[in-house]
């Protein structure tokens, strides 16, 4: 058995390089494999199996390689060493391609107590300024302790990211100085996040320390997921990256912050029209979609469409154009429903749900006049969690219920045309969301035997047997003119 021979008790505890390089020894050996060590510190006895436990894999690998019981301590694992300890996971898609499988909780924020005005004065600087990442790939497929240990290193946040960091910390801070905890989300930073903490709904609400003291929800400081893909890609795995960066100098962000630095650099083009601007950056008029696109990345320096502050960060750029009559015509679209497993989730935990929760928008608009597209402005937006938990769950709540109750159609027949109508809820319904197909393709097999379309591939299969178009949810067009007219 690999490993075997280990002396953990020769490890300088205090040295971060030691413990670096004990922590080498466990890329390619399973938690059972680290269990058969037979490493046990003195009164530890426990399963670290249960899946309600989350952090049961590091504390395995704190207790069972390491030998230290693990504790609640404030300070670093290897409080000599200032080191902290960090085991997480990657899943592998279908297509092969690794992906991060979870942000990475450093320290619960404090609702109980003040909160340091500095970042470099705070418990989650003192967890993340030097951490030991261990990563296994999880395979849902096999037990817990048959899961594999791939990769070991040491981690601290490069230079060019600290700053974005420090800012982000400022946000969430301010949120909490001025007694609106319950307004956070992961959306309204970059790298460090508040994710919510709790085992259930009715045990994560708290009373915050800052007046006017109402409930918010238990928050974390974490390294959002998006960032921690980046860090396992780029840092850890040592992959080089194509995206580019937006701010090629840490002096670029020593006075304002990367969002200001980005809006202004948008900004300076406001009133000119796609053309002038497409003339100006060298780029080809094409008048298609993915022309305002590329203008905006252009504007931002990024010859291509991945920038690599927005990929860390999950910023989404969503370019939106304003007809002559103040309106936007086309929503914004989301994934793809599948209704098996839509009506399986739990809010918390639903698609929807989280993707609001953890991502940040940046919306640049156009606005059409008799010369062109013209340039309005640009805006980073995050939903407010009175919309995330009001109307987008009520649009998530309502589109389970109709899909577990039947959903209802009604087939039209105009001419040749074959309108089908549903009762899902449609714009009208929902201030904030609605849900319909992406595409203009359809199929269905209703119950009573009627088939509508030709191609099976664009439906799919309801719990009542039947089939219908796939659908998919959707922003309203009104609801994001409301964001965007407020540039």
């Amino acid at each position: 058995m690999k490993n075997s021979a280990i002396n953990y008790e020769a490890i300088d505890l205090s040295s971060p390089q030691e413990i670096e390089t004990y922590a080498h020894t466990l890329p390619g050996m399973t938690f059972q494999e680290v269990l058969d060590l037979g490493i046990v510190p003195e009164g530890v006895s426990r399963s670290y199996d249960n899946k309600k436990y989350k952090g049961r894999m590091g504390t395995l690998i704190e207790e069972r390689f390491f030998g230290y019981k693990a504790n609640s301590n404030q300070e670093a694992d290897f409080n000599k060493a200032g080191v902290e300890l960090k085991v997480t996971c990657y899943d592998v898609k279908k297509n092969g391609e690794i992906s991060a499988g979870e942000r990475l909780v450093l320290t619960m924020i404090p609702f109980n107590r003040p909160i340091e005005d500095s970042f470099y004065d705070s418990h989650a600087w003192e967890k993340s300024q030097k951490i030991l990442l261990i990563y296994y790939e999880r395979n849902k497929n096999i037990a817990t302790y048959d899961q594999q240990i791939k990769y070991a290193c040491l981690f601290t946040p490069p230079t060019e990211d600290l700053k974005i960091i420090e800012d982000d910390y400022k946000t969430i801070t301010s949120y909490i100085k001025a007694g609106k905890a319950e307004e956070l989300s992961e959306s309204l930073t970059s790298y460090l996040g508040a994710c919510t903490k709790g085992a259930s709904e009715a045990t994560m609400w708290v009373e915050q320390y800052y007046p006017p003291h109402t409930k918010a929800k238990k928050r974390a400081f974490c390294f959002k997921r998006q960032y921690m893909d980046y860090v396992l890609h780029h840092y850890v795995m040592g992959q080089a990256t194509k995206a580019e960066r937006i701010v090629n100098s840490v002096e670029d962000l020593e006075t304002v912050t990367f969002e200001d630095f980005v809006l202004t650099k948008i900004n300076q083009y406001v009133g000119k029209t796609d053309k002038e601007l497409c003339q100006l950056l060298g780029l080809k008029y094409t008048g298609n979609k993915a022309q305002w696109s590329q203008i905006t990345y252009s504007i931002l320096g990024i010859k291509g469409d991945k920038a690599e502050e927005f990929e860390k960060a999950n910023v989404s750029v969503r370019t939106v154009r304003i007809e002559e009559n103040g309106k936007i015509r086309e929503s914004l679209s989301l994934n793809t429903i599948k209704f098996e497993d839509l009506i399986k989730e739990d809010w918390e935990n639903a698609w929807l749900h989280n993707y609001f929760e953890e991502t940040r928008f940046l919306f640049v608009s156009f606005q059409k006049t008799k010369d062109g597209y013209v340039l309005r402005g640009a805006k980073f937006w995050a939903m407010p969690q009175s919309d995330i938990e009001g109307s987008l769950k009520s649009c998530w709540s309502e589109t389970i219920n109709t899909i577990k109750n039947g959903v209802e159609f009604d087939v039209v027949q105009q001419g040749k045309k074959t309108i089908v109508y549903n009762n899902l809820p449609g714009q009208s319904d929902n201030p904030v969301a609605h849900v319909r197909p992406h595409t203009s393709m359809r199929y269905y097999e209703l119950k009573d035997g009627k088939i509508i379309g030709e191609n099976p591939s664009y439906g799919d299969v309801l719990p009542n047997g039947e089939v219908m178009t796939k659908q998919s949810f959707w922003l309203n067009n009104n609801y994001i003119y409301s964001i965007v007219s407020t540039e």
